[in-house]
């Protein structure tokens, strides 16, 4: 059986503590900066989850809501 895991693409003190609880993520600050982390974090074979802040998602919605739509896996979930 695979071993999924989860990455965080969030502002730089999410994904700082995220790095510290062992979760591998993206600081972003930018629409582009967001695109590019979630195709990026999305496109890993061992990607199980993506957790995004809120304001994260807000920049980039549109594929959001698209990649949930097309695909079960990986699971995005907004904090």
């Amino acid at each position: 059986m695979a071993e999924f895991k989860f990455y965080c693409i969030g502002d730089e003190d999410t994904a700082r503590g995220f790095r510290l609880a062992g979760v591998q993520g993206w600081a972003v600050a930018g629409e582009a900066d967001c695109g590019a982390a979630l195709d990026e974090a999305a496109a890993r074979a061992d990607c199980g989850a993506i957790i995004m802040t809120k304001a994260a998602a807000g920049r980039v919605r549109a594929k959001v809501e698209a990649r949930r739509l097309e695909r079960a896996r990986p699971l995005l979930g907004e904090i």
